[in-house]
């Protein structure tokens, strides 16, 4: 599953971790800080510009990116092949440059691609979110407007107007049947 920055990819992996719990969700390595409320070793595993490199180096993960032209990003390759091994549910959640290294090792994985509703709504959820300069806000506008003009690269588009919604669809692009969300 890849998205631009903002089109709600943690979101939706929030809500399929609570909901889906049989659903293993990988956790990517990053060189960027933690965001208030993330925690190491379940949104990201945070590491140095050096410990990436070295993952890097010994080939410890299945794709790798710079992402928005500063921070490293990467999934650990032995997590995924086990469960993969084990035939457990996977989900990567990753950007449009690892969804396309992934394109070329998995080349029969399923890529969905997580659409905003609109770009405006795109621009809304960004600043919405505080997190982020606004230098830092351009720079991943940028990088969106680039990821949105290669959704045709992807095997599925689903809109996330609501998140329920488009968490269950893409569950069920799984080949697992939805559930009702609890109220």
């Amino acid at each position: 599953m890849a998205g631009p920055t903002a089109v709600g990819k943690g979101t939706i992996s929030a809500d399929i971790r609570e909901r889906y719990p049989e659903i293993w969700l990988s956790v990517s390595a990053t060189t960027r800080d933690p965001r208030p409320g993330e925690v190491d070793g379940v949104n990201y595993f945070f590491v140095g510009p050096s410990k990436f490199q070295e993952m890097t180096e010994n080939n410890e993960l299945l794709e790798w990116a710079v992402v928005h032209g500063r921070n490293s990003y990467g999934t650990p390759r032995a997590a995924v092949e086990q469960q993969l091994d084990n035939d457990v549910p996977a989900i990567l959640e990753i950007d449009l440059q690892g969804a396309r290294q992934v394109k070329e090792t998995m080349p029969d994985a399923q890529f969905i691609f997580l659409a905003p509703p609109s770009w405006d709504e795109l621009v809304r959820r960004l600043i919405g979110r505080g997190t982020e300069s606004p230098e830092e806000q351009e720079r991943r506008l940028q990088t969106a407007r680039v990821e949105l003009a290669a959704q045709k690269e992807f095997d599925h588009i689903v809109v996330n107007d609501d998140v329920h919604r488009a968490t269950d669809e893409i569950i069920s692009l799984m080949g697992i049947e939805p559930r009702p969300v609890a109220r």
